[in-house]
C-alpha cells in the first residue's frame, strides 16, 4: 500500500469508527452496499460475473465503482456469488436460483433467488431432537441438494460394520456424489484464494474492509432453515416448547463461537441480518421472549469479543426501537431498511450508530433533485450529535448513474462538519 493510500485508508476507517462511537467525524461516512450496481456500471450482466471464475470481471467492476464514487468502505464478492456459478452447478441446490444457471430459470441480470420451504416436517420433531445427524443426512441434505440425494436411504445402527458401510458408499450414486464433493472442495479452495486476493487489492487502494464475521438470531435460523416463514409463525402458538428447545440449543452454539473469536478481527463489524423480527410478524411479547432476548445477548457477546455488532434490520422496525435501545452506548451499529428515522434518532441517539432509511428505489426511478432532497432530509434528521453513517435501505441495483453520483456528492458536501 502506498503512503497516499494508507492515509486514505486510515481516514476512512477513522470516519467509520468515530460514527460508531457516536462522535461527529469530519464528514458523514457513506458506505452503501454496492451489490449489483458495479456490475451494471461496468457493462456486464450478472450472469457473466457469476460465471467468471477468474473474478476478473468482478475485479474490474468493483474497482471502477470505487474509483468513480469513492465510498468509505471497500467491497468484494459478497452477496452476489461472483465467480461461483460452476460451484453451485456442482452442488445442485434445490432452494436457490441464480443468474446464468442451466435453463436460464431467472433473468440474466437478477440477484440470486432463494426458495423457502420447510425442511423439518410436522412428524419429524422427535427424530430431529433425538438423532440430529441422522435427520440431517437423510432428510435435510437430500431436500436441499440434488447432489446429496443418495443419503436419503442411508440408515445405520450401532451394529453396522465396516463391510456394510463400504457396500453402501460403493454404490454408483454414492461414488459419483463423493467425486463431486471432492471437486466442489477443490473449486472453493481455489475460489477463496482469488476472492481473498481481491479483498487485499481493494484494501491496498485505500478502502477498508470492515467486515469481520457473521452471526444470526436463533429464531431466524429456525424459521429460515427449518420450518419456513408460515410454519414458524404458527409454531409460536402450536409448538412453543419445540421452538424454545431449538433456539436455546442454537443460542449456546452461537455464543460459544463468538467467545472463541475473541482477539480475532478486533474492531471490525460482525454482520447480523434480522429476517423475522420486523413489525407485525410476532407480538411484542413474542418478540422479547423468542427474539430480542437472544439477540441482545449475542450483541453483548460480540462487543465482549472486541468487535462491533452490525445489526441489519429487514422490514419495518418502528415497534422494536425500545428493545434496540437496551445496549451499551457507542458499541452497536444498526442499519434500517424501513423505519421512521426521526423516531430512530430520538430513541437511539446517544446509544447506537444508525444508518439506512434512504429508499434504494429512488436511485432507480427518482429524479436527481429527489435524490438530493431526500439525502439532505436524512442528514438533517440523523447527523446532529454524531452516530450516523449514510447507507441506502438495501443494496444498490440497476440505478441511474446520475442519481448515484448525486447521492455521493450530496453526502460528501452537505454532510461535512
Amino acid at each position: 500500500m502506498t503512503d497516499e493510500n494508507r492515509k486514505k485508508y486510515d481516514e476512512k476507517a477513522k470516519r467509520i469508527r468515530d460514527a460508531v462511537m457516536l462522535k461527529e467525524p469530519d464528514r458523514i461516512p457513506i458506505t452503501p452496499s454496492p451489490e449489483l450496481f458495479p456490475v451494471f456500471n461496468a457493462g456486464y450482466t450478472v450472469a457473466e460475473v457469476v460465471y467468471d471464475t477468474s473474478l476478473e470481471k468482478m475485479r474490474h467492476a468493483i474497482k471502477k465503482y470505487l474509483c468513480e464514487f469513492d465510498p468509505d468502505q471497500g467491497s468484494g464478492t459478497n452477496f452476489i456469488y461472483a465467480g461461483e456459478g460452476p460451484g453451485m452447478e456442482m452442488a445442485k441446490p434445490k432452494n436457490m436460483r441464480w443468474a446464468g444457471m442451466p435453463g436460464d430459470i431467472i433473468d440474466k441480470n437478477s440477484l440470486q433467488q432463494f426458495i423457502e420451504f420447510p425442511l423439518l416436517l410436522d412428524d419429524e420433531f422427535d427424530e430431529f431432537f433425538s438423532d440430529r445427524t441422522g435427520w440431517t443426512l437423510r432428510k435435510a441434505l437430500p431436500r436441499t441438494s440434488e447432489l446429496m440425494e443418495p443419503f436419503a436411504g442411508f440408515y445405520a445402527s450401532a451394529s453396522i460394520g465396516v463391510k456394510q458401510i463400504a457396500g453402501i458408499v460403493s454404490k454408483p450414486e454414492f461414488k459419483e456424489m463423493i467425486k463431486q464433493l471432492w471437486a466442489i472442495d477443490e473449486f472453493y479452495k481455489s475460489y477463496q484464494e482469488k476472492a481473498d486476493q481481491l479483498i487485499r487489492e481493494i484494501e491496498d487502494m485505500g478502502y477498508p474492509n470492515m467486515m469481520g464475521g457473521g452471526a444470526a438470531v436463533p429464531f431466524d435460523s429456525y424459521s429460515d432453515f427449518l420450518r419456513g416463514t408460515m410454519f414458524s409463525l404458527s409454531d409460536l402458538y402450536d409448538r412453543p416448547k419445540e421452538i424454545e428447545r431449538y433456539i436455546e440449543e442454537s443460542f449456546e452454539q452461537i455464543i460459544a463461537g463468538i467467545k472463541a473469536s475473541k482477539g480475532i478481527n478486533e474492531g471490525k463489524h460482525v454482520f447480523m441480518a434480522l429476517h423475522k423480527g420486523m413489525d407485525g410478524f410476532m407480538s411484542d411479547e413474542h418478540y422479547r421472549k423468542y427474539y430480542w432476548r437472544h439477540l441482545q445477548q449475542i450483541i453483548l457477546a460480540i462487543i465482549d469479543s472486541g468487535k462491533i455488532p452490525y445489526v441489519y434490520t429487514e422490514g419495518k422496525y418502528n415497534s422494536r426501537l425500545d428493545c434496540l435501545a437496551e445496549v451499551p452506548p457507542g458499541k452497536v451499529f444498526y442499519h434500517f431498511e424501513t423505519v421512521d428515522m426521526a423516531a430512530a434518532k430520538k430513541k437511539l441517539g446517544g446509544i447506537a450508530c444508525i444508518s439506512g432509511g434512504f429508499p434504494s428505489s429512488l436511485l432507480d426511478w427518482g429524479t436527481r433533485e429527489q435524490v438530493i432532497n431526500e439525502a439532505k432530509r436524512l442528514i438533517d434528521i440523523c447527523a446532529p450529535g454524531g452516530g450516523f453513517i449514510f447507507e441506502t435501505s438495501c443494496g444498490l441495483g440497476n440505478c441511474k448513474k446520475e442519481n448515484v453520483e448525486a447521492l455521493f456528492d450530496t453526502v460528501k458536501t452537505y454532510g461535512k462538519r
